[in-house]
């Protein structure tokens, strides 16, 4: 599978486009901005692309009014062609967000119910309408909205013309835009069966489309698996991988990678690929979070290199900050240009490493040398074996373990290292060192 090797870039079309919140319903070629930026998506490493709702919706593009239709605040299905065109030009991959579990009170189907009630043909389409009881909204009728939003109308996924319709305009994204996956908004909220049935319809339009679904807590295995989707959001790891250099407490993210991918029989996803993540749309920007300014580029060091995909957000990749506290809007910015710096630089050598790493992109994990501000784990498969070495401490740290042979080049740096006497491990640095057979 192509993305088990790729480094992930997201885009938040609306906020990155500088749309109007509200849908005005005017047409602006906005997304044809994407194309000025593939020379900087380059430079920062990444060979596929995860964008954010691009279909016509009411607001924040996840409450959809057409699947079909590309925005209009980002322009037309032509222009947004235009854009994958030039990505895959580029050998960018193409993930589309897939918004199924809800959609907005706009959608077209939902409008029909409000128009015709009982006499609706789409009043099956979505979940649990009562008309008998009514809104927020003052309907004249109640209906489920996602986790008590009443802008997002739950879909019934067991409606065999939902599904459907849904699967319809999938193959119609992969036809026209030629896309190569989708991620699954809440996917924890989905249909299992609507998952499994999707994931079997994708497989039969085109080879190798890839399917990673939102999941936050819980058992990951249970929508991951052969079946279903391919990967999903590791935000276990997105917690630890902040709060461990926050609290100069190294041994909380390792507890997780080590429940995750360790070598005990027990461990959950060993063998799996989730998408590793240090910010999102959804939360504080990592320049926001971190306590200490020169933790950044080893947060994304520890990133790069566990177990995984990455996937960096757009603007964070030169130390953009916002905070949730602001609103879902700061999150998701609009910028004039991209920026690239030191932090940008180092972004694209773990890139590189990662992209052409075997051990990096399939290799089991074991923890080599643990302490509250270091760590080093091993990514080992079956011709490759990477170091992958930590010192969170503004002081130099001298590391003595076994090591199993006597040299090494470092991945991000290309710099040799022999290990004899130690492991000298600058202040704030990091390593991903190849060690030669």
């Amino acid at each position: 599978m192509w993305a088990y090797e790729s480094v992930f870039y997201q885009i938040y079309p609306l906020g990155f486009c500088g749309a109007p919140f509200e849908n005005d319903g005017v047409e602006v070629s906005r997304i044809l901005k994407v194309i000025d930026w593939i020379p900087h998506i380059k430079k920062v490493g990444a060979n596929a692309i995860y964008f954010s709702p691009v279909f016509e919706s009411d607001t924040h593009g996840y409450n959809t009014r057409d699947y079909s239709k590309i925005d209009c605040r980002l322009g037309s299905n032509a222009d947004f062609k235009k854009v994958c065109d030039a990505l895959h030009k580029e050998g960018i991959k193409v993930v589309l967000d897939g918004v199924f579990n809800h959609v907005g009170r706009g959608f077209w189907a939902f409008q029909d119910v409000l128009k015709n009630r009982e006499n609706s043909a789409y009043k099956d389409w979505f979940y649990r309408i009562d008309f008998g009881g009514n809104s927020n909204y003052n309907d004249g009728l109640w209906y489920e909205g996602w986790e008590g939003n009443y802008d997002l109308v739950k879909l019934n996924l067991r409606n065999d013309a939902v599904k459907n319709h849904i699967m319809e305009c999938v193959e119609g994204w992969i036809k026209e835009f030629d896309i190569d996956g989708l991620r699954l908004d809440v996917a924890y909220c989905l249909d299992h069966d609507f998952v499994r049935h999707l994931r079997w319809f994708c497989d039969q339009k085109k080879e190798d489309f890839f399917l990673v679904g939102e999941m936050l807590h819980g058992d990951y295995n249970q929508m991951v698996n052969d079946s279903m989707l391919h990967s999903a959001t590791n935000y276990e790891c997105y917690k630890g991988l902040y709060s461990s250099f926050n609290s100069m407490n190294m041994f909380e993210i390792n507890h997780s990678l080590l429940r995750q991918f360790g070598p005990e029989n027990w461990t959950l996803y060993k063998g799996k690929h989730l998408l590793s993540f240090v910010d999102n749309h959804d939360v504080s920007r990592i320049a926001s979070i971190l306590t200490n300014e020169k933790h950044l580029p080893l947060v994304y060091a520890l990133m790069f290199g566990m177990p995984g995909i990455p996937c960096v957000y757009y603007g964070s990749e030169w130390g953009a900050k916002a905070d949730k506290s602001e609103g879902d809007p700061a999150l998701r910015a609009c910028f004039d240009k991209p920026e690239y710096n030191e932090l940008t630089e180092w972004i694209h050598k773990l890139s590189e490493a990662k992209k052409h790493s075997k051990a990096l992109n399939y290799g089991d994990f074991r923890s080599v040398v643990l302490t509250n501000k270091q760590c080093i784990f091993e990514r080992k498969c079956d011709d490759e074996r990477v170091l992958v070495a930590i010192n969170a401490d503004g002081e130099s740290y001298t590391a003595h373990f076994d090591a199993g042979c006597g040299t090494a080049v470092d991945l991000i740096t290309g710099n040799a290292h022999d290990f004899g006497g130690g492991s000298e491990l600058p202040a704030y640095s990091a390593a991903f060192w190849k060690m030669e057979k």
